[in-house]
């Protein structure tokens, strides 16, 4: 068969990945394929591209850890008033979207998974904003990394490049996309990690393949048979149909050989150590290039140890997952919310609450909530919120110890303070500072307040006693 020239093979390959023709053309389009993609090649010998990649396990693992834990926290929109009020968004067309469902075929949780799988993988992640004639928007249709790239003009304008499944290339306005960008070097498209590790993911596709070569070949031998004499053709069709036989047969356990045979058993030798080796290290590289701990995908071996299970987790929140949760947030305030949606006293913001991820066992977060409430800076309702529990009404007010109270007031309640003092006055005669006495009816207020009947005793022992000299005095 002659083969077409190679301007006409690239042609076809062309056309294919233009999306006019997808089927192989003259048995040539794997080659032409494998020939265009040259550049992806690691120096192991094999091609890394997005799907190759998501075929190594510690690539799919890294990339499910920051997709799935970002994809299970809830995504809402919450008006922040200027006097610190804040109130959840729910009227709003968007907040369905971001919470439920952005499209008809898929939910929040799927929706915000895949996004950051491109994101995680390619750099970008992209979607369709499709708005109604009122400017309002209806959906969000994903769009996959290898069919939209961001483009910028010379005056710095920002569009995007889409190319249809029939070939056809679309132009989309910055309005028009909502765009999820990784970390990049100009600013405007993200870089692509599975390239940026392209040696570290290409050395494990190499290691993970001999290995499976070596199985499949029968390299790896358990044994050598060894003979005094020199075996004929006979003798070794024998031999093999005899260890066919001993394999297929699970009651033998015992192989008998005659003609004086020795069998030496092999040990695991230094250069399958070091392969093993080879493969181990190969996760923790691509973890250290993913920012993922090696803990999180399933390796534990010589990593950094931490004094309980919850303060690694709140590590893998921190260090891996809250970069990717600021990326979202800003990217909605940019392509969805936007600054317009902004009222006279409060601002429209989005925000994927990680407090969930954080809260620890059950003993500490009693702890936390027994010091936010108390204290006065959380009130019931919200510690009940952050459970997933029903509000109650009446558990809105924050509480005030009565003697938590700014420098120079004693008491939380000084009328309160003063009425006591007046009546005390009444009783025993105006023969005493009034503004003192109200100073220690007030620490009694507080101290009985808080049950510290102790402190309270003393408190009243001393007014009692201030009263009693100054009567004594008169």
């Amino acid at each position: 068969m002659v083969r077409p020239p190679i301007t006409e093979r690239l042609g076809i390959a062309f056309q294919a990945l233009r999306g006019v023709q997808f089927k192989s053309t003259g048995g040539y389009f794997e080659e032409i394929m494998e020939l265009l993609t040259l550049h992806r090649r690691s120096k192991a010998g094999v091609s890394v591209n997005l799907d190759t990649a998501l075929h190594v396990a510690t690539v799919r693992a890294c990339t499910r850890v920051i997709a799935e834990g970002l994809a299970q926290i809830p995504c809402r929109l919450t008006r922040r008033f200027d006097d610190g009020r804040r109130e959840v968004a729910r009227d709003l067309p968007l907040y369905r979207l971001l919470y439920r469902q952005p499209n008809d075929w898929q939910t929040a949780f799927e929706f915000r998974e895949m996004l950051l799988y491109h994101a995680v993988l390619a750099g970008n992640g992209y979607a369709f904003i499709n708005r109604d004639g009122a400017n309002e928007i209806t959906e969000l249709i994903p769009l996959t990394p290898n069919r939209c790239t961001a483009k910028q003009d010379p005056d710095t304008t920002v569009w995007y490049q889409l190319r249809s499944a029939t070939g056809q290339t679309i132009r989309l306005e910055r309005d028009q996309v909502f765009h999820i960008r990784g970390a990049s070097w100009d600013g405007v498209i993200g870089m692509e990690p599975v390239q940026l590790a392209r040696e570290a993911i290409g050395l494990a596709i190499a290691a993970e393949e001999s290995q499976a070569d070596l199985h499949r070949n029968g390299l790896q031998t358990s044994g050598i048979l060894s003979f005094e004499v020199a075996l004929g053709d006979k003798a070794r069709e024998r031999l093999k149909e005899r260890i066919k036989e001993f394999k297929a047969d699970a009651d033998d356990s015992v192989l008998i050989l005659d003609q004086a045979a020795k069998f030496e058993k092999t040990a695991m030798s230094g250069v399958d150590s070091q392969h093993l080796e080879t493969r181990k290290h190969q996760i923790e590289e691509i973890c250290r290039a993913m920012r993922v701990f090696p803990q999180m995908v399933g390796y534990s071996a010589n990593t950094t140890t931490y004094a309980s299970a919850e303060q690694f987790f709140m590590a893998h929140v921190v260090h891996t997952l809250a970069p990717w949760a600021e990326r979202w947030d800003q990217a909605v305030a940019r392509d969805l919310i936007g600054l317009a949606a902004d009222g006279p006293d409060y601002e429209l913001v989005c925000k994927l609450s990680m407090q969930g991820l954080m809260r620890g066992d059950n003993a500490s977060r009693s702890a936390f909530y027994a010091s936010g409430i108390l204290n006065g800076w959380m009130t019931r309702n919200e510690a009940r919120d952050l459970e997933d529990m029903p509000l109650l009404p009446g558990l809105d007010a924050p509480l005030q110890p009565l003697n938590m109270a700014p420098a120079g007031q004693t008491s939380a309640d000084p009328a309160m303070a003063k009425a006591i003092a007046q009546l005390l006055i009444v009783e025993f005669g105006s023969f005493t500072d009034l503004a003192n006495l109200e100073a220690k009816v007030g620490r009694v207020l507080s101290a009985a307040n808080e049950h510290r009947l102790r402190d309270a005793k003393a408190a009243i022992d001393e007014v009692l006693a201030s009263l009693g000299a100054s009567a004594a005095a008169a």
